[in-house]
């Protein structure tokens, strides 16, 4: 059965008067935002969700005010789950502000459940009612608009051809070693057909790796040939696990079904793996970023080239960012692929319109979004000062525009957004997404951006009331 909240606890009340213990003033602002109705609504919906009959049979279920303060002092204080578990375990200002009193701490499996099955949708809904309460609380008015776009990238190793194969063989071989325990006597297949090949995947990934970093004809070659072994090697397993799926679909226990779609998911993921090697490595071949596979356990993983110095190439994906006034993040878009720049600017003033009612005074970005139809789209929707330098050549005339003092003082706000984009990523671990899914990097990246935007609206009353 879902339970709303504790009831008060006097015992604990009356402790932490006697210590005297009092909330950091930043923590005991965000304690009040929390306690609006329509934020804890917003994330009840989705965890009623669980099983059809969650809200009335049962036992007591961890409270969802207790799940939601927990999820938010994860990513406050950049904790995992097995950490924030012990942190609010040992703390009681912790454990007052997730109003777990001294009831149990949910342990960090629970916790997981729980966070999955809140949605990025959610996620997005929350953040908006974020912006209107920091526009009540007079930390934003939205007059002004920045936005830009960084890179996030996926938890993955740096990929290449003959690790994916590995992972493959190794993945798929490790199932075929747990289908020969669930099939056992039940099964026609020959022993062989359960090889696991891992040992030869990765002698041969090493050879084809130290052949191929020498320069000489020769060596070039044999990592060739070497190449080739390892993708008959990858296709033999691939052959194997198709005969195991087939055993596994024609049983009826969970195990079975549990692994057959283990094989399902994996079997196409290393086909397209091997495909791409043929393509590159024994054609010759380009193979285009939008057709390769970089990961076989986050395959929604761009490739996405940016030409910057010390990271060329980047594995993730690109997310575009709207912030306004009073260091608010009001959106964020989790994007396919490396779409152009030029793209993300009408929908960051339509969600401007649609949070603030009105447009902004003031629209910037960089010199990658502009182009006449945006510059133009800003001003027919309303927006005073358009500041989107243009690349490349200009005329006199638009050399006087981009001079004047409006447009240099606009230039020099939007600077911020990458100090916002900087502090998003160290502060609250959005560097790097630990989540898993194409679901699960849009809401790693929610929960980020709540956590930023739950401070600076902390920092912004208490900072004004001091």
């Amino acid at each position: 059965m879902l339970q709303d909240r504790y009831g008060t606890d006097k015992y604990f009340d009356s402790i932490i008067t006697q210590l005297m213990i009092e909330m950091d003033p930043v923590l005991a602002q965000i304690d009040q935002l929390l306690e609006d109705e329509e934020l804890y609504q917003l994330i009840r919906a989705d965890l009623a969700e669980r099983y059809p009959q969650t809200e009335v049979t049962g036992r007591k279920s961890t409270p969802v005010e207790v799940i939601i303060r927990i999820l938010a002092v994860k990513r406050l204080y950049g904790l995992s789950y097995e950490k924030v578990e012990k942190q609010v375990c040992d703390s009681l200002v912790l454990r007052l502000f997730c109003r777990v009193y001294f009831n149990e701490v949910p342990d960090d499996t629970t916790l997981i459940r729980w966070a999955n099955l809140i949605q990025a949708e959610t996620l997005k809904k929350f953040n908006r009612r974020l912006t209107e309460l920091a526009t009540q609380l007079k930390v934003t008015k939205g007059r002004k608009l920045r936005t830009d776009g960084t890179v996030i990238e996926s938890n993955i190793h740096p990929p290449s051809d003959s690790n994916l194969l590995v992972d493959g063989v190794r993945v798929i071989g490790r199932t075929l070693s747990r289908a020969r325990n669930v099939l056992r006597e039940n099964s026609s297949l020959n022993k062989s057909v359960f090889r696991n090949r891992i040992r030869s995947a990765r002698r041969l990934a090493r050879q084809a790796g130290e052949a191929l970093r020498k320069r000489s004809e020769a060596a070039r070659k044999k990592g060739v040939e070497t190449y080739r072994k390892l993708v008959n090697v990858t296709q033999a397993t691939i052959k194997q696990a198709q005969k195991v799926m087939a055993e596994l679909q024609a049983q009826a226990t969970p195990q079975a079904e549990k692994l057959a779609e283990t094989l399902e998911t994996f079997i196409p993921r290393v086909e397209q793996v091997v495909e791409q090697t043929i393509r590159r490595v024994f054609e010759g071949e380009q193979v285009p970023a939008t057709e390769k596979i970089v990961s076989l356990f986050e395959p929604h993983t761009s490739i996405i080239c940016r030409s910057k110095p010390r990271k060329p190439v980047e594995y993730g994906h690109k997310v575009w960012i709207d912030e306004v006034d009073g260091g608010i993040v009001t959106r964020w878009e989790v994007l396919e692929g490396n779409p152009n720049d030029t793209l993300q600017w009408t929908p960051s003033l339509e969600n401007h319109i649609h949070q603030f009612g009105k447009p902004p005074t003031q629209a910037s970005a960089d010199r990658g979004v502009y182009s006449a139809p945006n510059e133009q789209k800003a001003k027919d929707l309303g927006v005073k000062r358009v500041i989107l330098p243009k690349p490349g050549y200009k005329s006199e005339k638009r050399k006087r525009l981009e001079n004047q003092r409006w447009f240099k003082q606009g230039r020099k706000w939007h600077k911020g957004v990458e100090g916002r984009i900087s502090v998003i990523k160290r502060c609250f671990d959005l560097h790097r997404c630990l989540d898993h899914g194409d679901a699960g990097f849009d809401k790693w990246v929610g929960w980020g951006i709540i956590a930023n935007n739950l401070r600076n609206i902390g920092r912004s009353v208490v900072a004004k009331s001091g």
